[in-house]
């Protein structure tokens, strides 16, 4: 196979930082999410890029009546009560702010597009490796997840877990549920999956510097490494870092790592993956989505130059049950 580029974005509106910012703190994001998707569809479309859109269960709903019909029994008992969305589902005042917390229509908007997928991200933002949860509680939270996809005539192949927190011991219950690949994480020890205690800031500040700097390589790999097991493991190369004021002036360096790394994989016939969170370019949209754009055109350069495809997850697995699994 020549060299592959793919996209997975982490569709998750506010419930993807409600245990850490306001709404108020976070919502030019918010307001601006629904353009940035636009505009990435379109871009997508325009460049011939397949994405996989790893979308929460939650946000398949059209309000929180809708919602609260099809909540799984079984929900994660967290030793830190903040991380559990269901207590806030009882407690928010619903109304106001609907469209931060639901998307249908958004939803089909993207299956529209031709080469999306449409992956799940959990049904309640499911952090697989925090203390309190259960493999009976992550098997309940998926099963309503994929219940919410198949009400709409989606049969979900890809996961992505919440916050990167894969979890190994839950992989049969991917597999039992036919969920055929998911994202794992970079192979350096500082992108090594974590639970919320055990971050801190120089794990962090190694993978910033790693936005910027090749310490850890360039993250592609073979074919072969990603049909090694089921359900197939197609890691992440490198997370799109958003426009920040404070250091556009190393944009520079950010662009040329990420394309360092995606001439690597099409010269070598490898998989370079790019994710991010479709919530991080609704703010500063226009810069996000120009630094995205010199992404596309260089994939398109590479396409033509080394032959390089572009398959989203679901299109990978496929190919990687049809010429590598046993």
């Amino acid at each position: 196979m020549p060299g592959i580029f793919t996209v997975s974005l982490d569709l998750e509106l506010y419930w993807g930082v409600r245990d850490k910012r306001s709404i108020q703190d976070y919502e030019d994001n918010l307001r601006g999410e629904r353009q940035a998707i636009r505009e990435m569809l379109a871009s997508f479309d325009a460049h011939g890029v397949h994405a996989t859109w790893a979308t929460l269960g939650f946000i398949f709903f059209e309000d929180v009546a809708a919602l609260r019909s099809k909540l799984p029994r079984d929900t994660p008992a967290y030793n830190n009560a903040q991380l559990s969305p269901y207590r806030y589902i009882d407690e928010h005042r619903w109304g106001s702010d609907d469209e931060y917390h639901f998307a249908p229509e958004v939803i089909e908007l993207i299956r529209r597009y031709p080469g999306q997928e449409i992956g799940t991200h959990t049904f309640s933002h499911y952090y697989c490796l925090e203390p309190g949860q259960t493999a009976e509680a992550f098997k309940a939270d998926l099963v309503a997840a994929i219940d919410a996809a198949r009400e709409r005539g989606i049969d979900v192949q890809s996961l992505v877990f919440p916050r990167n927190q894969g979890n190994p011991a839950y992989l049969p219950v991917l597999e039992e549920l036919g969920i055929r690949c998911y994202r794992g994480n970079e192979y350096a020890g500082f992108y090594t999956p974590r639970n919320q205690e055990q971050q801190n800031p120089l794990v962090r500040g190694l993978r910033l510097v790693d936005a910027y700097l090749n310490v850890t390589g360039y993250n592609t790999y073979s074919f072969e490494e990603c049909a090694q097991s089921r359900p197939f493991n197609i890691p992440s190369s490198r997370f799109l870092r958003p426009y920040s004021p404070s250091v556009a002036w190393l944009d520079g360096l950010r662009l040329h790592r990420i394309k360092r790394a995606m001439r690597h994989a099409a010269i070598n016939n490898r998989l370079f993956h790019l994710w991010w969170h479709p919530h991080n370019f609704g703010a500063h949209i226009e810069e996000n989505q120009r630094f995205l754009e010199r992404i596309l055109e260089y994939y398109g350069e590479l396409k033509q130059r080394y032959g390089m495809q572009s398959l989203n997850m679901g299109e990978i697995s496929a190919e990687l049950e049809r010429t590598h699994a046993a």
